[in-house]
């Protein structure tokens, strides 16, 4: 029998080369590191380096990096019981190049389709979808056929139930046009009860980068939670009820901006299943973004219980807490 999950992530995944020459251009990078990636991975294993049972719901090829993706998410203690393989479609890869380290450039090849965008129905347990504690969906995992379809109807089968978390991951490369995620991503909220997303996230979702306009229209939608991620200057958490509280950012010298998104998600998580504050999850959170966003890697790099307590010690020692 199947171990019990505490969270379920859905969506992208991918063999992803980190550049290892930082602040140089495409052309003068000589070097790449290899990993795992892709929203709902990352926030999979995130999570996992907390102690939490976390699978992903995605798909690879029966390719030679199908294999790699799959033997390091057991590596990772990420249960993948719903990765499934695609007897045509090859893995994904992305290649990272840092010429600015705060605001890498992605290079997806998902050419002509990546299998995690061909997720079907019959490859995951409802009975799943329908009990785990927490189910994080990032937005991007519905830019293609038949994946829109399959998770229109396993958020439909959720039923809202708590916590359902949209995360607003928005990759422009994913979709066919922008206006196109603004007329799928929209609507998705009201299946949600905690949506996450920075400001040009919201802005596609809602309509507006202002950090509490952008609040109170997810929160119109019927979230009882609205996070709002905002760069150095930290994190709004937003509800229903009328909070309202900024979470001031951890400093940290930037090497890679890529992952800290989804640290803070795999963080936040273990924070709700552990029982504590809104604001204490988005603090937990962006402390695990911030050592996240300190080292090169995503996955590989994602912090123990330990690094993220003695940030937030530092943290909160600091003049920056107050």
């Amino acid at each position: 029998m199947a171990v019990p999950l505490d969270l379920l992530t859905i969506g992208r995944v991918s063999t992803d080369l980190y550049a290892e020459q930082l602040g140089v251009p495409l052309g003068g990078v000589q070097t790449f590191r290899k990993s795992i990636g892709g929203t709902a991975t990352n926030v999979a294993v995130a999570a996992a380096r907390l102690g939490r049972r976390a699978a992903v719901f995605t798909k690879v090829g029966t390719d030679l990096f199908g294999d790699y993706v799959i033997d390091k998410l057991h590596g990772f203690d990420v249960d993948t019981r719903f990765v499934g393989r695609h007897a045509t479609l090859r893995t994904p890869l992305a290649f990272a190049v840092m010429e600015d380290p705060a605001e890498p450039s992605i290079i997806f090849y998902r050419e002509p389709q990546a299998p995690d965008m061909t997720l079907t129905l019959e490859a995951i347990d409802l009975d799943v979808v329908a009990a785990v504690p927490i189910l994080w969906v990032p937005t991007g995992s519905l830019a293609q056929q038949p994946a829109r379809d399959t998770l229109l109807a396993v958020l439909h089968h959720r039923r809202r139930r708590e916590h359902m978390i949209l995360d607003l991951d928005w990759r422009p490369a994913l979709w066919a046009s922008e206006q196109e995620g603004r007329d799928v991503i929209g609507p998705l909220l009201g299946h949600a009860t905690i949506a996450i997303g920075n400001r040009t996230e919201c802005e596609i979702a809602v309509g507006s980068r202002d950090p509490h306009e952008a609040a109170d229209l997810l929160l119109a939608r019927g979230l009882h939670t609205a996070i709002i991620k905002m760069g150095g200057d930290g994190v709004l958490v937003a509800t229903a009820d009328g909070q309202r509280v900024q979470v001031p950012p951890c400093p940290v010298d930037v090497i890679c901006g890529l992952g800290a998104g989804d640290a803070f998600g795999g963080a936040f998580c273990h924070g709700l299943l552990s029982g504590w504050s809104l604001v204490e999850c988005a603090q937990a959170g962006n402390a695990a973004g911030a050592i996240v966003a300190s080292r090169l890697m995503c996955a590989d790099d994602m912090p123990t219980t330990d690094e993220i307590e003695a940030m937030l010690a530092s943290w909160r020692g600091s003049d920056v807490a107050h």
